[in-house]
C-alpha cells in the first residue's frame, strides 16, 4: 500500500543522489524536513542500521497517511520551521543529517480543491496546513494593490507584477475572487498568449509562497541547521526555483542568507559548511520520466 501511496502521492526527485550525500553513519540519526509522500524517507531506512533513527516532518494532514511502520521512524505533524523545538522534545541533542525537497508535491497539483494548479477551476485555497492562516482566495481579496504587485515581483519574478495587481484590485470591485478559474480569467490578458502557461505558473507560485510563507519558513530552518548538526553532519537541500536556490547557496557558502561571511578577531572567516561536491541537476533519463526534476537543483553541504 505504501508503494501506491507514494507513486500517487509523489516521485521523488534526485533520490539516490540526494540521499548518497546525506547518509554518512548508518548507525545516525536524521531529519527529513519534507516527508510528504515518503520517497526520500523510505530511501534513507534503507540506508540505516537498527540503531539509526529518522524524524519526517510534514504539516499536510494528507501526509499522515503514508506514515512509515517503522520503529526507527517517527513522523512530526509540523512545519519544519519548528524543527529545533520536536528535536529537543524527543531528546535529540545533534543530528547526522538534514534533508529538504522544498516545493510541491504531484499530490497537491492533482487534487483540484486544494487550488494548487491552474489545470482546474477550484477555489482558490492553496494552504499546506488547511488549519492555518489565510487562503489563496483571501490573500488576493484584501491586500492592498503594492502588496500583491510585491508579492508577484518577488516570488514570481514578474516583470507585469503591478499590471497584475491592478487588474486583480480592479476585478475584485466586482466582487470576490474565489476561484483559481477566476484568476486565469484575468491573469492571462496580461500574461499573453505565448508564454501564457509558463508565466500563469509563475503566478501560482508567487501565491502559493506567500500564503505559505515558504521563504521565512526556509530561512527559519536554515538558520537552525547548523546548531542541530554534529560536526561532519550534512545539509542535503533540493530547490525548485531561483529564490530558494539563492537562499541554500548563501548559507552553504558563508552560513548567513545574505550571503555575508562572518569574521573572527583575526580576520578568519567563520563558515560553518563545507561543500560537497557541485550543485546536481537530474538527467535527461530522470527529466524525461519526472518532469518537476527538470528545475530541481541539489546542494549539499558539511558540517565543520
Amino acid at each position: 500500500m505504501l508503494e501506491n501511496n507514494e507513486t500517487t502521492y509523489h516521485v521523488p526527485v534526485l533520490l539516490r543522489q540526494s540521499v548518497d550525500g546525506l547518509v554518512v553513519d548508518p548507525d545516525g540519526i536524521y531529519a527529513d524536513a519534507t516527508f510528504g509522500g515518503g520517497g526520500h524517507s523510505r530511501e534513507i531506512l534503507v540506508r540505516l542500521s537498527s540503531k539509526g533513527r529518522l524524524y519526517g516532518f510534514d504539516q499536510d494532514m494528507d501526509a499522515m497517511s503514508n506514515k512509515l511502520e517503522d520503529s526507527r521512524f517517527t513522523f512530526v505533524y509540523s512545519n519544519f520551521r519548528y524543527m529545533r523545538n520536536f528535536m529537543r522534545y524527543y531528546g535529540v541533542e545533534k543530528l547526522d543529517g538534514i534533508i529538504a525537497d522544498l516545493g510541491v508535491s504531484w499530490h497537491h497539483f492533482d487534487e483540484a480543491e486544494r487550488g494548487f494548479s491552474f489545470r482546474f477551476d477550484a477555489p482558490l485555497d492553496m494552504r499546506m496546513n488547511r488549519r492555518d492562516g489565510l487562503c489563496a482566495a483571501d490573500v488576493l481579496n484584501s491586500y492592498s494593490e503594492e502588496e500583491i504587485a510585491r508579492l508577484f515581483r518577488t516570488y514570481g519574478e514578474l516583470q507585469c507584477g503591478g499590471r497584475l495587481a491592478k487588474a486583480v484590485i480592479s476585478a475584485r470591485d466586482n466582487g470576490r475572487i474565489e476561484t483559481t478559474g477566476q484568476l486565469c480569467r484575468l491573469a492571462e490578458p496580461i500574461l499573453g498568449r505565448e508564454r501564457a502557461r509558463k508565466e500563469m505558473a509563475k503566478v501560482f507560485q508567487a501565491l502559493r509562497i506567500e500564503v505559505n510563507h515558504e521563504t521565512k519558513a526556509l530561512q527559519s530552518l536554515l538558520e537552525q541547521a547548523a546548531g542541530l548538526l554534529k560536526c561532519g553532519g550534512r545539509l542535503v537541500v533540493i530547490t525548485y526555483h531561483s529564490i530558494e536556490d539563492r537562499m541554500v547557496k548563501n548559507v552553504m557558502k558563508s552560513g548567513n542568507i545574505d550571503g555575508t561571511v562572518e569574521r573572527d578577531f583575526y580576520g578568519n572567516s567563520c563558515v560553518p559548511y563545507r561543500l560537497v561536491g557541485k550543485p546536481v541537476t537530474a538527467d535527461a533519463a530522470e527529466q524525461a520520466s519526472n518532469p518537476r526534476s527538470r528545475s530541481a537543483r541539489l546542494r549539499v553541504a558539511e558540517r565543520v
